[in-house]
């Protein structure tokens, strides 16, 4: 068993944009595996709500940039910054069809403004993120500073830990699937066993919520997914005080 499997998660996550480096020419393969990936993205980007011509909107821990092209999907005319902190996952982002004109940053999420990443934004994505950062209680505030006043956030994001189905099933999933198609399409898993861990560890969708609040965030509530995902992915999104 890797060594990176038995640290303790807090200090996995440290690693974790070098060790999606190492899948980054994969991934898309990977999570075209997963059927309503694509749609459960567009989901989270329609909650947004954005208003208005050309908004600007900052799509945090873009990966190679499925979030990104949903983002682009539903709001054609936006003005889209992407940040993630894997050079790798970044170079497939850039890459993609449809995403010219989209401005990316290599960096922490936990602070885009350290990044070089400039306010104010008139919505937020984060796309399986916030779990991933060792200070989400300081990220959740860097970001809210990021957002024009009554801006929405969205975090599209597992949380399975209310639940015993969910649990049961994202383990079946894990086991069945996604180990095994990580070692199929990159021949390393390591990444996907933290992904597995990392789900178990998060909040609870009433934690999580109230970690909003605790941020600054008003209007807090949570939707589901469709498909097979449902109960276990979730929209959080939470905005600014006007």
């Amino acid at each position: 068993m890797s060594q990176l499997h038995e640290q303790p998660l807090e200090q996995r996550k440290q690693t974790v944009p070098r060790e999606f480096d190492v899948v980054a020419t994969t991934y898309d393969l990977l999570t075209g595996m997963n059927p309503g990936y694509h749609r459960n993205l567009r989901q989270s980007a329609e909650r947004l709500s954005v208003r208005g011509e050309r908004p600007r909107l900052l799509d945090l821990c873009c990966g190679t940039g499925a979030s990104t092209s949903a983002l682009r999907a539903t709001y054609p005319d936006a003005e889209i910054v992407g940040l993630d902190a894997s050079a790798g996952m970044l170079a497939q982002a850039r890459r993609k069809k449809g995403l010219e004109g989209v401005r990316f940053f290599e960096g922490d999420a936990t602070d885009p403004a350290a990044c070089g990443v400039e306010g104010t934004f008139d919505g937020v994505l984060m796309a399986y993120g916030i779990r991933n950062l060792p200070e989400p209680d300081r990220g959740l505030e860097n970001v809210r500073a990021l957002l024009r006043p009554g801006a929405r956030v969205v975090f599209h994001e597992y949380s399975v830990r209310d639940s015993r189905r969910a649990r049961l099933k994202w383990d079946a999933v894990c086991y069945g699937v996604i180990l095994p198609g990580g070692m199929i399409t990159a021949r390393d898993s390591d990444i996907y066993r933290y992904l597995h861990r990392s789900v178990r560890d998060f909040d609870g969708v009433r934690a999580f919520e109230e970690r909003l609040r605790r941020a600054g965030y008003v209007d807090v509530w949570t939707a589901p997914m469709d498909g097979w995902q449902r109960g276990i992915l979730h929209s959080f999104v939470g905005r600014t005080a006007s």
